[in-house]
């Protein structure tokens, strides 16, 4: 099975978009920009819905790899770095689970495969 590695890195949630090392956000067709941040935002709000923060608001960051199937189903989803805390991890995974099925992916985000292959940084309230 072939797939396309894209990485979607930033804060809170925010997104930017590398396409591999040494391209720029720039090089991201807007489809692709759009569909990524609504993937985003969806994955936020499933948190948000699920986990009320404590008074103390102390920010964790948890990398995240999903593989999305052409079809928008959430195949896999991993941690790729851990925040530290297996509470903020799991939360990160069931967010992420929580927005499958999500809409199809872009043909470019696919390039060719069968899966759209994303890694990106969440950082989730304490």
């Amino acid at each position: 099975m072939a797939t396309r590695r894209i990485q979607a890195c930033g804060a809170v949630l925010g997104l930017l978009l590398l396409a591999g090392p040494g391209a720029s956000r720039d090089n991201v067709s807007p489809a692709v920009r759009d569909w990524l941040s609504a993937f985003i935002t969806k994955i936020d709000q499933a948190e948000r819905a699920g986990h009320r923060p404590a008074a103390r608001k102390t920010a964790s960051t948890v990398v995240i790899r999903v593989e999305v199937a052409a079809d928008g189903a959430v195949r896999r989803a991993e941690i790729e770095r851990s925040s530290g805390s297996h509470a903020i991890d799991q939360r990160a995974l069931d967010a992420v689970r929580a927005v499958s099925p999500f809409t199809a992916p872009p043909a470019e985000l696919l390039a060719g495969a069968d899966v759209a292959d994303l890694s990106f940084p969440l950082q989730l309230r304490r």
